[in-house]
C-alpha cells in the first residue's frame, strides 16, 4: 500500500508545489528562527491560498528532512501519485500526439533521478517510466534534487519494464536504447517524432533483456579516457539533442 502522506522540503520544491498542485498540500512548516524574505513570501502565498502555516523549531525540520538541507521549510503533502501505463497510453494513443518518453532501467540514486526529472521537464518530456523494483522512487530527496520538477513530470511505475517497452511500440512509438557500444550516435539526425528513449543504471547501463527490445541503439561520443557519462548528464545530452532536432 502506498503511504498516505509525503514530505517536500526546500524553498523551490515547496513553492513549485503550491503553484502546481495546491490541493495536495496539507500544511507548511516553517522555521521559527528564520526571517528570510523568500520564506516569508512562501508563507504569505500559502496563507493567501488557504493553506495552514505552522512555525516550528528548526530541529523538528532537521528531523523531518532526515538531515538533508531543508532551507527552513517543509511541506506535508498527499502521497505522490504515480501514473499507470494504461493512463499514459490513453493520453498518447492519438497519432497526432508526438511525445518523447523516457524509460529508466534501474536508476537507484535519488539525486540522479531528481536531476533527470528536472532535465526532462526542461526539455519538454512529460512522461518518465520506471520499474517497480530495482529503482528509486519519488522521495522528498528526489523532489528536492528535481527543484520541484516532480510536480510537472508524470512518473509512470510499471511491474515489467521490458513488457512496457514492447507495449509502447504497439502504440506506434520507436524505441532507442542508449548504449556506449553503438556505432550510431545521438547526432544521426533522423530520429522519429514518436520516440521512447531507454537509459540504464549508473553502473551497468541498460540491461540486455531491455536493450534487445529496442528498435535501435545510439551512443554519446566520448573523446576522453573515461568511458561513460553520469546517467543524469547522459539524459541531459540526449534529451536536449532531441529537442534541438525537433526544432
Amino acid at each position: 500500500m502506498e503511504q498516505e502522506q509525503n514530505l517536500i522540503f526546500g524553498v523551490n520544491p515547496v513553492a513549485e508545489k503550491l503553484k502546481a498542485s495546491l490541493d495536495d498540500v496539507l500544511e507548511i512548516l516553517v522555521s521559527d528562527t528564520s526571517d528570510r524574505e523568500v520564506l516569508r513570501s512562501i508563507c504569505r502565498e500559502a496563507q493567501r491560498l488557504g493553506v495552514r502555516v505552522v512555525s516550528v523549531d528548526r530541529r523538528m525540520l532537521d528531523k523531518l528532512a532526515a538531515g538533508h538541507r531543508h532551507q527552513g521549510v517543509v511541506a506535508r503533502v498527499k502521497a505522490y501519485r504515480y501514473l499507470s501505463f494504461g493512463e499514459m497510453a490513453d493520453r498518447i494513443k492519438p497519432q497526432s500526439v508526438c511525445e518523447r518518453i523516457l524509460f529508466l532501467d534501474g536508476v537507484t540514486d535519488p539525486r540522479n533521478f531528481g536531476a533527470i526529472l528536472r532535465t526532462a521537464d526542461g526539455a519538454g518530456v512529460r512522461y518518465v517510466v520506471i520499474p517497480r523494483d530495482r529503482s528509486v522512487e519519488v522521495t522528498p530527496l528526489v523532489t528536492k534534487a528535481s527543484a520541484g520538477a516532480t510536480h510537472h513530470v508524470n512518473v509512470v511505475k510499471v511491474t515489467n519494464l521490458r513488457r512496457a517497452i514492447s507495449d509502447i511500440k504497439k502504440l506506434g512509438y520507436w524505441v532507442a536504447g542508449l548504449d556506449a557500444q553503438s556505432r550510431d550516435t545521438i547526432y544521426r539526425g533522423d530520429l522519429p517524432a514518436r520516440l521512447a528513449v531507454v537509459l540504464g543504471s549508473e553502473g551497468t547501463g541498460v540491461r540486455p533483456i531491455n536493450l534487445r527490445e529496442c528498435d535501435f541503439t545510439l551512443s554519446i561520443p566520448m573523446l576522453g579516457k573515461v568511458a561513460s557519462l553520469n546517467v543524469s548528464v547522459a539524459a541531459a545530452v540526449f534529451l536536449y539533442e532531441l529537442l534541438r532536432q525537433s526544432r
